[in-house]
């Protein structure tokens, strides 16, 4: 199945958690003292749909307190303050599909850039990856991967089950994201 189709597919806690594993990926290196896991709050939402409204608020409120935060800092920002109070509801497939899309382009920019950047996003969503690079089509397949591990636990699932592997999957995607940012710059540099 192709990412859209899996996001179409995927039930709240799926979209809930797919959406907070890509906005973790897109996190830039923390600043020297700063939490080094702000969005840590809301992976208990992700389990509690009851829980789900105080951890977004929590989540919320760490990335509010860091303090001048970098570009990429300030796009998870805004689409984290776009996220539904509600852990249900076509809102919140809307909003775990920007997640998806805010992933993608943030490991594409870090590829090359590219003419075509929003076509290249748009066709490795539908399932081929041809002609992206090694970030964004190891994205998209992270995404389609997180997205399948979730199908297979499902929102009946007993609370956490599959999500700390999600966790595990999603931090591998930082650091391959870190790293390869920090080449660039040492490259530049």
């Amino acid at each position: 199945m192709s990412l859209l189709e899996l996001i179409a597919a995927a039930d709240a806690r799926g979209l809930a958690a797919s959406a907070a594993a890509c906005l973790d990926r897109c996190l830039p290196q923390p600043a020297a003292g700063a939490d080094p896991d702000p969005l840590r709050p809301l992976w208990p939402g992700c389990a509690d749909p009851e829980d789900w409204p105080d951890r977004l608020a929590e989540a919320r409120a760490a990335l509010d307190a860091l303090s001048d935060p970098p570009e990429g800092l300030l796009r998870v920002r805004t689409l984290l303050g776009e996220a539904p109070a509600d852990r249900s509801g076509e809102g919140l497939r809307t909003w775990a599909d920007a997640c998806s899309v805010l992933a993608l382009d943030t490991h594409r920019r870090h590829d090359a850039e590219r003419a075509d950047a929003a076509e290249l996003v748009a066709r490795c969503r539908a399932g081929d990856p041809a002609g992206a690079g090694p970030l964004l089509s190891g994205e998209a397949a992270r995404q389609v991967r997180i997205l399948e591990m979730l199908a297979e636990t499902g929102d009946g699932a007993p609370t956490g089950a599959g999500l700390r592997q999600v966790r595990d999957v999603s931090t591998e995607g930082q650091r391959v994201l870190r790293a390869a940012v920090s080449r660039r710059a040492r490259v530049r540099g």
